[in-house]
């Protein structure tokens, strides 16, 4: 006698759309390197690519997410999913000589706090380079 298969994974799909690595954010030790100034610049003013929303000019620094307008830019910067984002970035990222410390090879150290403040908006930087230029 046969029986009716059973459907263990039935629902799940939300559970394992999480996990589908061509939806991955990038982690918060990789944004700390993005912050870095040579980095940021870079980052803050990329060549026109016609695949990206917003033809990738308008980028937010601590989320890694791109925007389609200035307008879309700011209102991002209020939002709750971008203060949470500056609040996780304040701890320093957990490091190799960290981790030897904890496993007994060195003294425990508080991780330090930072103060990260919000990206200036992109029109905002373009004036204020238009004003550095037209002072000279």
């Amino acid at each position: 006698m046969t029986y009716k298969r059973k459907k263990y994974h039935y629902g799940d799909t939300h559970l394992q759309k999480r996990w589908r690595t061509k939806r991955r954010k990038k982690d918060l030790d990789e944004i700390d390197e993005d912050l870095k100034d040579e980095n940021a610049k870079k980052l803050l003013n990329q060549d026109i690519d016609l695949d990206k929303p917003g033809n990738a000019q308008f980028y937010c620094l601590h989320c890694a997410r791109y925007f389609i307008s200035d307008q879309a830019l700011k209102e991002h910067f209020r939002t709750k999913v971008h203060k949470r984002r500056l609040k996780a970035l304040e701890l320093e990222p957990y490091t190799i000589e960290e981790s030897e410390r904890a496993a007994g090879k060195g003294s425990y150290q508080v991780a330090k706090k930072r103060k990260i403040e919000t990206q200036t908006s992109h029109e905002g930087t373009n004036a204020m380079e238009d004003d550095a230029g037209n002072s000279e």
